[in-house]
């Protein structure tokens, strides 16, 4: 069973967002006008996205931060690997896709 939001530690929460503020720096062309301080204080008001990019990096993905959208004053946070994670390759969501692929 997946674990909840509620029972991130906090030295998982710590180890995702120096991960994330490392991508950040290295990426600072990418995120002009952004401020780190900012992402975080919005990252520490939301557990359920702080779960989510830590299932994200666990399962060998690379979440980055990829937008911040103006309108609804969110930061978008987007997996950047290079490749498909292993642990998340052979998913399908689709149960027609999924049947299809079982007879080929």
């Amino acid at each position: 069973m997946a674990k909840s939001s509620s029972k991130v530690s906090t030295q998982e929460k710590e180890e995702i967002l120096n991960i994330l503020k490392s991508r950040f720096e290295t990426n600072k062309q990418h995120h002009k006008g952004l401020e780190w301080d900012k992402i975080e204080e919005k990252l520490g008001e939301n557990p359920d996205k702080i779960w989510s990019l830590i299932q994200m990096e666990k399962t060998e993905g690379e979440p980055d931060l990829v937008k911040f959208d103006t309108k609804e004053k969110v930061y978008i946070f987007m997996d950047c690997s290079a490749e498909s994670p292993k642990g998340r390759r052979s998913i399908c969501y689709d149960r027609k896709a999924l049947d299809a692929r079982k007879q080929h």
